[in-house]
């Protein structure tokens, strides 16, 4: 069985279908529609390049919708973590944490949690890469969109 090990540089994901198949396929489209219409034109040929450029629009859409409602399960989810293994002091600010610093924190292990979640807080890490660099024990998340 392979590694499943996972760590800052291999956490990121791509699903062939949209990354390597979907997303090319019509960016080409695009591309052979214009030069089609530039080669050609005529009021079809412009429809065409609109229609093209509308269906990369649509799988792009489509792609951030589900990473919005993705990211809006682990904001709960990680309020529900945060809830049960912050300490007092802690517990009381978690709804001054952004949503990207929750979805960062999801990766690092119940251990972690309280140092990482009062270095947020207490301004020293801002961004989601950075909260992630510093992670020791990652707690791998398998079912990212």
């Amino acid at each position: 069985m392979a590694d499943r090990t996972q760590t800052f540089a291999t956490h990121r994901r791509f699903h062939p279908l949209f990354h390597f198949i979907g997303v090319p396929i019509l960016s080409i489209n695009v591309i052979v529609r214009i030069v089609q219409a530039v080669r050609f034109p005529s009021w079809m040929a412009a429809w065409d390049v609109i229609v093209a450029i509308a269906l990369i629009i649509s799988i792009v859409v489509a792609r951030i919708y589900a990473l919005t409602v993705q990211n809006r399960l682990i904001r709960l989810e990680e309020q529900l973590r945060l809830q049960r293994l912050l300490p007092d002091d802690l517990r009381s600010r978690i709804d001054e944490l952004r949503t990207n610093q929750l979805i960062a924190l999801r990766f690092c292990s119940d251990e972690e949690l309280p140092a990482l979640t009062r270095a947020i807080l207490a301004g020293e890490l801002h961004d989601r890469n950075g909260i992630k660099r510093r992670i020791q024990h990652w707690r791998p998340d398998w079912l990212r969109v």
